[in-house]
């Protein structure tokens, strides 16, 4: 069963939350503040998900109390509605002006109330919902869909940002690419569906060895790509010779056989004093996997600057 929708009725006489309540307690979970300060701290600790919000109040009025919630980040987000007696068009447009979303005129009228609370909070669903599915789409795009690592574009996004902020602090970034070794011959002898949980293990492995700070990413086919702010070469080349040791010793196991990976392994840093963006640095690994590549694979080699 889902869980009823919560409103906030903000009011300093009780016979009016009263009518309040009895229009839309048949649907909605009801809190009740008699003034503006108490509405304020219920507000912030319950986070209702509508407030109906009475202008003429002793000590703090409604458009205060308003003012209050929209500018805190917590509340900001929850739709406001004004509740008053108060007609002319002044008063109207302030309640506008300060993020009120509605306007329901004293006295009630049931229809009325409950078709405008329940249209504010069907919008209030409906952005709920895009956020989130503009929020799924972001992570899905900036993922690769079988291993779960960052993707290629998201890589050299987001390498932007590591650069420009090692310019500022002064730190060095290393970075590594390896690629597997004859993968195409594990793809041909047993087929691409086993070549994928290849992959698979590969990364799982990677992400245990790497540290949260490090951005790990599947850049092509079988070619991942670690960048790792904050660290110097040695530390680069530290974690470059654990990688290539560990998967030396993983075996995918095949029937009645294991598979054996090996890897060539490129590094280099990024130069911030003279580079902002990853491009070079990336060329540089490249080309240092690939002499390895040519001159008996399973090993490392290091192109700086």
């Amino acid at each position: 069963m889902n869980k009823k929708e919560t409103i906030l009725i903000v009011d300093d006489i009780e016979t009016n939350i009263d009518i309040l309540n009895e229009i839309l307690s048949y649907r909605y979970d009801i809190m009740v503040a008699l003034n503006g300060w108490d509405a304020i701290d219920l507000a912030i600790e319950k986070l209702p998900d509508l407030i109906l919000l009475d202008i003429m109040m002793p000590n703090i009025d409604g458009y205060e109390v308003c003012k209050t919630l929209k500018c805190n980040h917590k509340t900001s987000h929850i739709p406001i509605v004004f509740t008053t007696a108060r007609t002319d068009e002044d008063s109207i447009e302030k309640a506008y002006e300060i993020g009120g979303v509605d306007y329901i005129y004293k006295p009630y009228k049931p229809k009325e109330v409950q078709a405008r609370i329940n249209m504010h909070l069907e919008m209030n669903r409906l952005l709920r919902d895009l956020k989130k599915s503009k929020k799924q789409l972001a992570r899905l795009a900036s993922k690769d869909p079988l291993t779960g690592l960052f993707n290629r574009r998201y890589f050299k996004v987001y390498s932007k940002n590591i650069i420009s902020h090692a310019k500022k602090t002064f730190k060095s970034i290393g970075l590594i690419m390896l690629d597997i070794d004859d993968f195409k011959v594990i793809n041909d002898t047993y087929g691409h569906s086993v070549g994928d949980i290849v992959l698979v293990a590969i990364s799982n492995m990677l992400q245990s060895l790497v540290d949260k700070k490090d951005i790990l990413c599947r850049y092509g086919g079988e070619e991942f790509v670690v960048l790792l702010p904050n660290k110097n070469l040695e530390d680069t080349k530290e974690l470059a010779c654990s990688i290539k040791e560990e998967l030396e010793s993983l075996y995918i196991p095949y029937n009645d056989s294991n598979i054996s990976i090996t890897s060539s392994i490129g590094l280099s840093m990024v130069d911030t004093n003279n580079e902002d963006r990853i491009e070079s640095a990336i060329d540089r690994a490249d080309d240092a996997l690939y002499y390895i590549k040519e001159n008996g694979k399973n090993g490392i080699k290091v192109i700086l600057p």
